[in-house]
């Protein structure tokens, strides 16, 4: 005869291991994968974003910045959510603080409004 008989299988061998053991085998190659992933992609992109933050903060007069468009210009003044940048002479825009992706150079601190003028005699 060339077809065999088919038979049922019996249990489990002796030296298998429990499913919960296998469940942990199969999940582990997955497990390894994401902490890769945390530490090349998801963390480093933190950082960045949080040192962007702090960059866009830290925004002050006289700052010389690059927008994501690729513009580059001087600070004027600064609002809660968006800059007035410079781009040349009598040339000013207003941007939006999240657009500035650079700054080139720091400017002088902005002077303090409460220091009073000297007296003339």
């Amino acid at each position: 005869m060339l077809i065999s008989d088919a038979f049922a299988q019996t249990g489990a061998p002796a030296g298998a291991p429990d499913p919960t053991t296998a469940l942990l085998v199969q999940l582990f190659p997955f497990l390894i994968i994401f902490v890769v992933f945390y530490f090349l992609m998801i963390r480093p992109q933190q950082k960045r974003l949080q040192a962007h933050r702090t960059m866009i903060s830290n925004l002050k007069r006289g700052d010389v910045v690059v927008t994501s468009g690729g513009l580059i210009g001087k600070i004027k003044s600064v609002a809660e959510d968006e800059v007035r940048v410079e781009l040349a002479t009598n040339v000013e825009v207003r941007v939006i603080r999240g657009t500035i992706t650079e700054v080139r150079t720091k400017g002088e601190p902005a002077p303090a409004n409460d220091s009073k003028p000297a007296k003339a005699d």
